[in-house]
């Protein structure tokens, strides 16, 4: 199996445009790219064009559904998997449902998301994000007793945040989320927040250490199981996620640096 590590382009808004993200990804190293998918089909189709150029595999990402009801997100996801499908991604990572919704709502929407996966070809892992249905552990166990055949994108360092622990009590349930983990976020969470200000800081290597063992986990079950690839995305983000230094718009670190570090850091533990 090959590790296949990727950038986001959160976070680089300081270049103009997508084309721009795309090459400093490229010169930096990464394997490939995470992008929301645009807003207009030209974009996407100017997009595809600018990886195929640059030889970079890309993660199409959605996370702008919304709605005031289950009907509603359901449209909306039908609208970004449509033009996700311009970009020729190798799956869309998906912010699935709503935290508020009730357990059968959601369920109508993860059961509408496989059948379009299914109908149309592009499969869909669903992220384990706050503020959606993934956004606790036992949410998502029970999603995965009624679903077992989801494939999630684990991003531990929203339960992190939400469970105010390293999910202290919960392993066995984190182990089961690991085993339908077909990709990772490879940021690292808090207590108090889902992102340390910086994981080179010595302070946070118990943070570092138990998200390792975690994303351990998830790779020797891809192993086991045959997969050709698995896909890492470090995903430090910039302000809010990001501190800033008091009384300034200055962030406490250098995201790329820290992304970069992430990456370098897993290659010699993960592969």
């Amino acid at each position: 199996m090959k590790i296949l590590y990727f950038r986001s382009v959160w976070g680089l808004e300081d270049l103009p445009t997508l084309e721009d993200r795309f090459a400093k990804i490229k010169q930096g190293g990464f394997d490939g790219v995470e992008v929301d998918v645009p807003l207009h089909l030209e974009v996407c189709q100017r997009a595809r064009a600018a990886l195929d150029r640059l030889g970079l595999a890309v993660v199409a990402q959605q996370w702008r559904t919304s709605g005031k009801n289950p009907a509603e997100h359901m449209a909306s996801f039908t609208e970004q998997y449509e033009r996700a499908l311009v970009l020729k991604p190798l799956y869309l990572n998906s912010h699935t449902g709503c935290d508020y919704f009730t357990l059968e709502e959601n369920f109508a929407i993860f059961d509408h998301a496989e059948a379009l996966a299914k109908s149309r070809g592009l499969p869909v892992y669903h992220e384990t994000h706050r503020g959606r249905a993934l956004f606790s552990v036992p949410a998502t166990m029970q999603l995965l007793a009624a679903r077992p055949q989801l494939r999630l994108t684990a991003d531990f360092s929203h339960w992190c945040c939400v469970h105010e622990s390293l999910l202290d009590g919960q392993q066995s349930s984190v182990a089961r989320a690991a085993e339908r983990a077909y990709a990772i976020h490879a940021r690292v969470g808090h207590a108090e927040g889902p992102q340390v200000p910086d994981p080179r800081d010595s302070r946070w290597e118990p943070n570092l250490q138990a998200h390792l063992a975690w994303w351990k986990q998830i790779a020797a079950h891809r192993r086991a199981e045959g997969c050709e690839i698995l896909p890492v995305c470090p995903e430090f983000g910039p302000p809010p996620y990001m501190t800033l230094l008091p009384n300034t718009k200055q962030p406490i670190a250098n995201l790329w640096d820290i992304n970069c570090f992430m990456r370098d850091w897993l290659k010699e533990r993960l592969g």
